[in-house]
Order: C-alpha cells, then structure tokens, then sequence
C-alpha cells in the first residue's frame, strides 16, 4: 500500500502523510503552524514537519522538537542539538530542509506563530508527581490527534477485515500488544499474537496470510528492537498492510509502517510510562468494534457464559 502526499484515504478526508516513507496520521487542516489551529503546539510543530523527507538524525531531532514542543522556539540551536544528541551543524541542516535560511529562521518562525502556553509552577511537584504530569501531557497530544477519527476509523476497518488479525509486539511494546489481544478475542472470531522475534516471527507472519490476514497490527515502543523492524518489513514484503502505534511518527518503524499512529511515552522515570499508547490501542479496539456488525452480539455471548461459568466475583 502507498500513500502519497496529501492524498485522501477517502475515508471522511482524513489526510495521510509520508515521513521518510512511512505513513501518519495527522489532524485534518492542521496549516503548518497556524496559531488559529486547536491543535496543541506538538500537533502543529508535527504538522510543520509533515512532507519533507528526512534524514535519521533529522527525524531524532524533529521527534525531539515534539516532545519537547513548549521550549522548542525559545532553545538555541547548541541546546538542542544537546537535546537530541546531534551535532550543531546537523540543527542548521535540519532547518535548512524544512525551508528556512537556517535554525534562527526556524526559531523565529516558531515565536512567531506559537502560541504561549499556560506556564505551570513545577517547582512544588516531586519527581513522581512530575513523571505523572508529562503523562497527562503526552495525553492531552493525543487527544489533539484524534480531534480528527477518520485515521482512527480506516485503521478499525483495516483490522476488522483481516482474518486472521496477527498482533505484534516485542519487548517494551508485549504488554500492549498482549492486551490488546485479550480483549480484541472477544469481538474478532481470530486474532493472533505475535511475541516473538527471530525466524520464528516470520513463519507466524506467513502462517497468518496463508489463513487469510489482511493487515497486521504493531505495537512499537523504544527502545526498538531491530527485529520489529524486519518483522514488518518482511510482513508488507508479503502483502500485508501494517497498522502501528508508535511512540513517535519519526520512530524506525514509520517508513515501514502503512498507517502510523503516534502515541508518545513518558521518559521522566527509570523506565518509560505508555498510558498514551495504551490509551490509543483502547481508542482502535473501539473502532474495531464499530467496524464489526456482530460486535456486540458476540460481547454479550462472552457475558453469559461468563456467567454461567462464575468466572467473575460480584
């Protein structure tokens, strides 16, 4: 499946947009960095990014813009490429690809057009209450994202179509593929979960288009392991149209990736928090389920026997 610039998926005109060769999903009418957008400054900032074909470390340090979308038009070019773990010159590069004379431009560009913020006194939160806070954050870009469904909805169809419907989900990411799983199985009459990597992920993939999938979705969380990446290479080699929640539209698995739906992570603790993503897979169950007529009938078989069974205490 491709996905050119600006073209129309022909589902409610949700626009799809090539990064690098991957696809994602962005909210409709989102003009660059309009400060008359709704969207929040992440959203807009993604927006600006939308179209130019990017390099790596120019991805790296556009994901960082992003996460860090608040700051991003006051930080001197050394400061963020600190950030980003770039080097300086890579953040001139990087501005020039985006169309600007070079990164004071770029800066300029982003005070002029974003919005201030509300400014939030951090001072008084401990480090738990701030880990909570960037989720709530990651949360609130997310729900900038879905100010337009129509993505949310062609990713429902995709993955009620497909029988079987291989999920996939290595490492970081096996907790939300597994959930996903769990309560996918209720509604769709054969979902598949895929956790595990090698050889042996590749004859899954194969076992699933022998039966009959059509899609497959992924669950991708950093650190990324690189046999996600060749899992879903090989899964559209094969014919498969790969739906993926990721942590970033600049993630490696975007340019293999059909339809990529970004969902950021918190980063402020040992090991990263994914309410964000895991919301979101919440949100495509739900689509899912819309795109199934026997959805609830099937939900309510599950309840009866559930009932009969006692498999629940009251």
């Amino acid at each position: 499946m491709s996905t050119e610039h600006g073209v129309s998926d022909g589902v409610g005109g949700a626009r799809m947009t090539r990064v690098d060769e991957g696809v994602t999903a962005v909210p409709a009418g989102v003009p660059g960095l309009s400060a008359a957008s709704g969207a929040s400054t992440a959203a807009r900032l993604q927006a600006l990014f939308e179209g130019h074909r990017l390099t790596p470390t120019q991805r790296r340090i556009a994901h960082c813009m992003v996460r860090r979308a608040a700051d991003a038009p006051f930080l001197s070019s050394v400061e963020l490429a600190e950030l980003a773990g770039v080097s300086q010159p890579s953040v001139t590069r990087f501005a020039v690809a985006l169309g600007f004379d070079g990164y004071p431009a770029l800066r300029k560009h982003l005070r002029d057009v974003a919005p201030a913020e509300p400014e939030v006194d951090e001072g008084s939160y401990n480090e738990y209450q701030q880990a909570v806070q960037s989720e709530i954050d990651n949360l609130r870009h997310l729900a900038a994202l879905l100010a337009d469904p129509a993505p949310v909805v062609r990713a429902g169809r995709l993955l009620a179509d497909s029988r079987p419907l291989p999920v996939l989900g290595l490492r970081a990411a096996s907790a939300q593929a597994r959930g996903f799983t769990y309560f996918a199985r209720k509604v769709h009459p054969d979902v598949r979960l895929l956790d595990e990597g090698g050889t042996m992920l590749d004859d899954r993939v194969d076992a699933a288009k022998r039966a009959g999938a059509t899609a497959l979705l992924c669950f991708a969380l950093p650190r990324h392991p690189r046999e996600v990446v060749e899992g879903l290479e090989y899964a559209r080699e094969v014919g498969l149209t790969v739906v993926t929640v990721a942590d970033s539209a600049f993630a490696p698995v975007a340019r293999h990736s059909d339809l990529l739906l970004p969902a950021a992570v918190g980063t402020g603790l040992a090991f990263d928090t994914a309410c964000a993503p895991m919301l979101l897979g919440r949100v495509l169950l739900e689509a899912m389920c819309d795109a199934l007529p026997d959805a609830q009938a099937r939900l309510e078989e599950f309840d009866a026997k559930a009932a009969e069974r006692g498999l629940f205490v009251e």
